[in-house]
């Protein structure tokens, strides 16, 4: 008889959620295009459910130049006014002048530190992940004093819609921590 699959309460039964949470949340990401990806994603999330960037995340790829960190932070003011007509994407002008903005200090950064990744894990005890063990949804934090650190330096850098609500959402995202409640058939 099959084991049973027990998932993190939060992903509910979409399949679109479901598939995201079994085969992404909170794997270990190691390069910067994907940890690109998530952050143009998670800073767009900002106010809104994550299942509504998840099913605008093609939309954003495509608006953003399949996540090509060099190329997004060329961009225009043309490119902004274009975006602000894309029904793909949240047409929200800060976040998508944000979204430029932050790809121009991600390149930054991954000069200062060889990669995006680098810098991430430098707050990370032994820049290893952190793997976490809550009996269930209502013990995860939103915040945690390692995410107010990224967010208090990213925001000093000149990052938008990045606080530590945010970067937490992101480090559970990329690997950075692993939040799947104990019983979770995805923990790893």
């Amino acid at each position: 008889m099959p084991k049973e699959i027990i998932r993190c309460q939060w992903c509910g039964s979409d399949e679109q959620y479901v598939n995201y949470h079994d085969k992404e949340w909170g794997r270990q990401v190691k390069d910067d295009k994907t940890l690109f990806e998530f952050l143009v994603l998670e800073s767009a999330q900002a106010g809104l459910s994550w299942i509504t960037i998840l099913r605008r995340r093609s939309a954003y790829q495509e608006a953003f130049a399949n996540f090509d960190v060099s190329k997004v932070a060329i961009y225009t003011a043309d490119h902004v006014e274009a975006l602000l007509k894309d029904s793909g994407i949240i047409k929200h002008r800060n976040k998508i002048e944000s979204t430029i903005t932050n790809a121009r200090l991600f390149k930054k950064i991954q000069l200062e530190y060889g990669s995006f990744y680098n810098y991430l894990y430098s707050f990370l005890p032994e820049q290893q992940p952190l793997t976490n063990h809550w009996p269930s949804l209502q013990h995860v934090p939103a915040t945690t004093e390692i995410s107010d650190k990224i967010a208090k330096d990213m925001k000093k850098r000149g990052f938008k819609f990045f606080g530590s609500t945010i970067c937490y959402a992101y480090m559970q995202a990329v690997g950075m921590v692993n939040d799947h409640i104990e019983t979770c058939s995805f923990k790893y």
